[in-house]
């Protein structure tokens, strides 16, 4: 396997894992902040929640390296 394929395997599923982790994740707002009214509640993220904002973060990084390493290595 070269590594061109291999970055482009990267990039495909770490690009779906981010869409995915921030699907995932949930948001502050309620329907009252659509209206204009929110409520802004900051709280400490814990357990799954912290977990999955930093794999978003990992996943995140390792898009944009994968994608660095295709501009950087030519193709063939």
């Amino acid at each position: 396997m070269q590594i061109g394929t291999f970055l482009q395997i990267t990039t495909l599923i770490s690009a779906v894992l981010v869409i995915l982790l921030v699907l995932l994740q949930q948001r502050g707002a309620s329907l009252g902040a659509g209206f204009g009214s929110s409520g802004e509640l900051y709280t400490t993220r814990r357990g799954l929640e912290k977990s999955l904002f930093v794999a978003t973060i990992v996943f995140s990084v390792i898009f944009v390296l994968s994608i660095l390493g295709l501009l950087i290595i030519p193709s063939v």
